[in-house]
């Protein structure tokens, strides 16, 4: 009945503006942010026409259907195969094979499995804490790192190996997607030499024994760096901007917030592996459907004064189902959710002390792989 509906009856959904010839494609590749704005002022499902047709939709209920149900939407053939970054490992492993594989990480990547490496991340985080004026996102990047090298490898892989690996995520589109396939291997090189023989209490010590081990540590880098980072330096922005919130006891609140506003998971993507329908709109098997948990993050029906930093909104811990999804939801919820969140509040507590001042920047968000200020952040500390 559903596949019958999908093909009898078409529907005609709104778009944003688009420009001759291109379609959306040429607004996607300059500002996908305003892109995605303007086409939720349409509908909340709406098309665009990228390099091949897509649907867009960021309410609860189309949430809920597109990360609850893994057989109807795979990820094989969505946004994340077109990085080398993100296009191997469980990040890109479809049911059924998901399932297991996730069943087998897990435990390593609970709360309670990181609970151990919260000293070892303090250090990494208040190394190197800066006294003079400061770039916030270079500050935060090359903190992730260590962050990262420290939980992964006990400090033990090399520095400017990881910062080379890492270096094209920061970098606008197309450097994320081109394939570097000679520092791919350096990288899997090295990272088997500490798998080899790895450090007590390391991530790569749980690791070390599964099937692929090299290839998920390697996506589990890629993708806890740049996500991490940039929400590092907007909470830095933030709490510069509003120092009543730069407690220990209100740091979890400021992270919610931040999150919710710059989710660095801005747009996710899945394909559809048979006819469906979703929210009263059919949908074709081999259709790209988008989620957004920024559009989501923005909606003013799901959050009160949306674009307003306001972290207190979450002090009863009430949040909106399916509507708020800074590491996404459902069983392919990020594996890296809770590592992440211990790394910013790892780097975000030394700076509960001592004054912190905004100088200048632009926080506005603009996005490649993931979100990111517009920059640059420029912020002082003087004890």
């Amino acid at each position: 009945m559903t596949a019958l509906l999908a093909r009898s009856t078409p529907v005609r959904l709104p778009a944003p503006a688009t420009t001759p010839v291109f379609g959306h494609l040429w607004r996607w590749t300059r500002d996908p942010v305003r892109l995605l704005t303007e086409g939720a002022r349409t509908g909340p499902v709406f098309r665009l026409r990228l390099w091949r047709p897509a649907v867009v939709g960021y309410r609860p209920e189309w949430n809920r259907a597109v990360l609850g149900d893994l057989d109807t939407f795979r990820s094989r053939g969505s946004l994340s195969g077109l990085t080398p970054y993100l296009s191997a490992g469980v990040v890109y492993t479809d049911v059924p094979a998901h399932d297991p594989r996730r069943r087998e990480l897990n435990p390593h990547f609970h709360s309670r499995g990181l609970a151990h490496l919260q000293t070892r991340l303090a250090e990494a985080a208040a190394a190197r804490l800066p006294e003079s004026p400061f770039e916030a996102l270079e500050w935060a990047g090359h903190t992730v790192r260590r962050m990262l090298n420290a939980a992964f490898f006990g400090g033990a892989l090399d520095e400017r190996l990881l910062a080379a690996f890492l270096r094209p995520l920061e970098r606008p589109v197309p450097g994320p997607m081109l394939p570097r396939p000679l520092l791919f291997r350096r990288l899997d090189a090295a990272i088997a030499r500490v798998l080899a023989d790895p450090p007590e209490g390391s991530l790569a010590g749980a690791l070390s024994g599964m099937d692929d081990a090299v290839a998920e540590t390697r996506v589990a880098l890629a993708a806890g760096y740049d996500t991490t980072a940039h929400t590092l330096a907007w909470a830095l922005w933030h709490l510069a901007g509003a120092p009543e919130w730069r407690t220990a006891q209100a740091l979890p609140l400021v992270l919610d917030e931040i999150l919710r506003l710059y989710p660095a998971g801005w747009l996710g993507s899945r394909i559809t592996s048979t006819d469906t329908e979703v929210a009263g709109v059919p949908l074709r098997a081999r259709t790209l459907v988008l989620y957004s948990p920024l559009l989501t993050h923005r909606d003013p029906d799901l959050w009160p004064h949306p674009d307003e930093f306001r972290p207190q909104r979450f002090a009863d811990g009430g949040r909106p189902a399916w509507g708020f999804l800074p590491f996404s939801a459902g069983r392919r919820t990020c594996l890296g959710a809770h590592l992440a969140r211990a790394m910013l509040l790892a780097a975000l507590t030394p700076w509960c002390d001592g004054p912190l001042t905004q100088v200048s920047g632009n926080p506005t968000p603009t996005a490649a792989i993931a979100l990111r200020p517009v920059g640059p952040l420029l912020l002082t500390r003087r004890r």
